[in-house]
Formats: structure tokens, C-alpha cells, sequence
């Protein structure tokens, strides 16, 4: 691990500091990039993440995919966690602090949409992000896609019902469009493109010429995760800077669910001796988010300036640290999970 690598969380504050700082020494400069988008997908961000996720999807053998699904046991974890368990502890976290704990802090219609932000939050896996902290903890390329795509293909017919439900809401409506154009930017795109270097390069020396490549653009991914961190909180500093203790509040349970979603996945794929390339991405996924959803659901349903919609931003602030903070986790118990390396996954 470089020196650059091993400091990778005190960039990342340096980066958010940064951002928050840029955001209000240039405030039209970043509502010019925040404006760059499409469905509640912003461009700018798309970039960076593509840049991101790129070089995992250079790494995807089709042979590994089609493996995937004989090996089950991640993507069960995965699924159960996810629309099993998830949604509903998101939302009993969110009735528990701000209903009860929080109560006599903020007023109660308040409450009630930083709830229902939190709710989306819950019920929104990750679709782009998680291949960066797979990669970071040296995950199965394959099988994280295979993990996404099923996902994915859940999300479409299990978000709105879930959401329903636990919101009391009936007819909610999937944002098609910016559920399609995420999976086309962060999946489709980049895997389209990493297939067609990935055959290049193996034209040109085989194996160790994707290895090799590979290495070399590893510093440019970081690079593209620390400049997202600086966009994203470039975006929200005045948010921040003028709520700060609201801010905080709705953060407390993201934290409590991100960290306990993790743990209940990770020992979930230790007790099932899953290997670690393939335990560490199942149980990112679940902690991860898909921001752009949970946020356009929340515009859509309740107003830009809603409270579920500032809920779904700081689970968007949140995530980078949490998560880097965890892929840090993983790779420090990667050694527990050495006796199951042959086991089926």
C-alpha cells in the first residue's frame, strides 16, 4: 500500500474541508456543475464515478460472471440484507430518533419527512459506488456485478412497493429515468468499455498486460474519488454551514444503520465461510446507497426544500467517510477469512 493509499481517510477529510470551502468562495461555479444534469443525475459526479469504476469493470471475466451464480451464498446475504432487512431497520431507526430521541429537538412535521427521507434512503441499494470499495477491498469483479445486476433488477419491481409500505403512501412512482440512466452511466457504459480494453489488452500481452493496466490507473481512481468528495460537499457547504445541527441529527442514524447493516453482513458471510473477495462487496453493498434515486423520489414526492429530500443529501455526505472507514475494516480482517478462500461462495 503507498503512502498515498495509506492516508486515504485524512484526503478524504482534507477534500471534504475543501469542498465545503470552495463551495462558498465560488458559489457560481458550483451551482454551475450542480445544474449539469439529468433526472437528479448529475454529470459532473457521472464522470468522476465512471472514471472510478472503470478500471473494475476492466477486470470482469464473462467466465467469473456465469461462476457467480453457482456460487450463491454472497448474492443470498446480499438480497436478504438488502430488501429483507434494510428498509425496515432505516425506518425504525428514523421513527426511533426522531419521534423519541430527537423529539423535543425538532418540530414534528419535521420529524415526519426526515423519516420518510431516510426511508428512501433504506430502500435504495448502491449501484455505482460499491464497485470503488470492491475494488479498494480487492473484491471479485464478476461476482460484484453479478451482486449489482441483481440488485438492479429487484430494485425495479421492490423500491415503490417497499417504500409504500413503509411510508403509507400509495402510488408511488419509479423515476424511470433516472433509475435507467444510472444503470446505463455506472453499469452498462462502463462495463461496455472495459470488456473492449480488456480484449485489447489481452491482444496485445495477455493477462499481465490487464494486471499492469490496471495498476496504472488505480491513482487516477483515487483521484476521481477524492475531486466526487469535493463536488459533493462543494454542492451541500452552504447546506451544511447553515444547518449544522440537523445535519448531525439525520446523520446519527445513517451511522448506527450503515455500521450495523455492515456487521450484520460481514459476520453473516463469516459464519457462512464466504471468501473474502466475495464478502467484503456483499456486505458493502447493503451499507452503500443509490443517492440519485432516494433523492429524486424525495424531490418528486415531497419538494426540493423538503426535509426528506436534506435527509436523502446527508446520506450522500455521509457515505464516503462511512464507507472508507469500512473498506479499511475489511482489508485490516481480510486475514480471518484466509480458511475459506477454496470454499464456494
Amino acid at each position: 500500500m503507498s503512502l498515498f493509499e495509506k492516508y486515504l481517510s485524512l484526503w478524504v477529510a482534507l477534500a471534504i474541508l475543501a469542498g465545503i470551502a470552495l463551495g462558498q468562495l465560488f458559489p457560481s461555479a458550483f451551482s454551475a456543475l450542480a445544474a449539469f444534469e439529468y433526472a437528479n443525475v448529475n454529470f459532473a459526479v457521472a464522470i468522476l464515478i465512471w472514471a472510478m469504476v472503470w478500471p473494475m469493470m476492466i477486470g470482469v471475466e464473462f467466465s467469473g460472471l456465469k461462476n457467480a451464480f453457482a456460487r450463491p451464498k454472497g448474492l443470498i446475504i446480499t438480497l436478504t440484507v438488502n430488501w429483507l432487512i434494510k428498509p425496515f431497520t432505516m425506518a425504525a431507526l428514523g421513527v426511533l430518533f426522531f419521534n423519541h430521541v430527537f423529539a423535543g429537538l425538532i418540530p414534528p412535521e419535521d420529524a415526519k419527512s426526515y423519516i420518510a427521507g431516510l426511508i428512501l434512503l433504506g430502500a435504495a441499494p448502491c449501484t455505482a459506488m460499491v464497485f470503488v470499495w470492491s475494488q479498494l477491498t480487492k473484491g471479485d469483479p464478476a461476482y460484484t456485478l453479478a451482486q449489482v445486476g441483481v440488485n438492479d433488477a429487484i430494485m425495479v419491481f421492490a423500491f415503490a412497493p417497499i417504500v409504500a409500505l413503509l411510508l403509507g403512501i400509495t402510488g408511488i412512482t419509479v423515476p424511470w429515468e433516472t433509475l435507467l440512466l444510472s444503470v446505463g452511466l455506472y453499469v452498462v457504459i462502463p462495463l461496455i468499455a472495459g470488456i473492449a480494453m480488456r480484449r485489447h489488452l489481452i491482444r496485445k500481452g495477455g493477462a499481465g498486460a490487464v494486471d499492469a493496466f490496471m495498476a496504472r490507473l488505480k491513482p487516477a481512481s483515487i483521484l476521481g474519488l477524492l475531486a466526487t468528495v469535493v463536488l459533493l460537499f462543494g454542492f451541500q457547504g452552504g447546506v451544511i454551514l447553515a444547518q449544522p445541527l440537523v445535519i448531525a441529527l439525520i446523520a446519527v442514524p445513517i451511522l448506527i444503520q450503515s455500521y450495523g447493516i455492515f456487521a450484520a453482513a460481514y459476520a453473516a458471510a463469516f459464519a457462512w465461510k464466504v471468501p473474502h473477495r466475495v464478502a467484503a462487496p456483499c456486505a458493502l453493498i447493503g451499507t452503500s446507497n443509490f443517492f440519485e434515486l432516494a433523492v429524486a423520489v424525495a424531490i418528486s414526492l415531497f419538494g426540493l426544500s423538503s426535509g426528506a429530500a436534506l435527509a436523502t443529501v446527508v446520506g450522500v455526505l455521509v457515505e464516503v467517510p462511512v464507507m472508507l472507514s469500512l473498506v479499511a475494516f475489511a482489508n485490516r480482517t481480510r486475514a480471518k477469512f484466509a480458511p475459506f478462500e477454496k470454499e464456494p461462495a
